[in-house]
């Protein structure tokens, strides 16, 4: 089978063996990217609060640099920690807190239904 070259340089290929995976490295290039055309719209301000692209790179866009980026290690995709059982209370606790303010909310006494007969 022939494989024909990418537009993309470097090669996606590389950049997937790089990430593991497709989305990690749709997510890790395109928040790069973003730093990236972040540290651009400041430069003529001096607020300096953006890294700067870590390659030296004829390209002017920002995500071919993210990638080239990532294909040289200058940044390294990382896993994000768990917190599944934190959010899971967090939420319960909220869940909580809102049956008790419709609890609290509801008129107590007697509940009739209009049009119904009788009483």
């Amino acid at each position: 089978m022939n494989r024909k070259d990418s537009l993309v340089n470097p090669a996606i290929e590389g950049l997937l063996e790089t990430a593991e995976s497709k989305f990690r490295l749709v997510t890790v290039s395109a928040k790069r990217g973003r730093q990236i055309n972040s540290y651009f719209g400041q430069l003529g301000e001096g607020l300096g609060s953006s890294i700067p692209p870590q390659v030296t790179s004829t390209s002017r866009k920002p995500l071919s640099i993210a990638f080239e980026e990532l294909a040289a290690g200058k940044i390294q995709p990382v896993e994000p920690p768990e917190e599944v059982e934190e959010i899971d209370a967090m939420l319960d606790a909220i869940d909580a807190d809102l049956a008790e303010q419709a609890a609290d909310d509801l008129p107590s006494g007697e509940a009739r239904v209009e049009g119904e007969e009788g009483a």
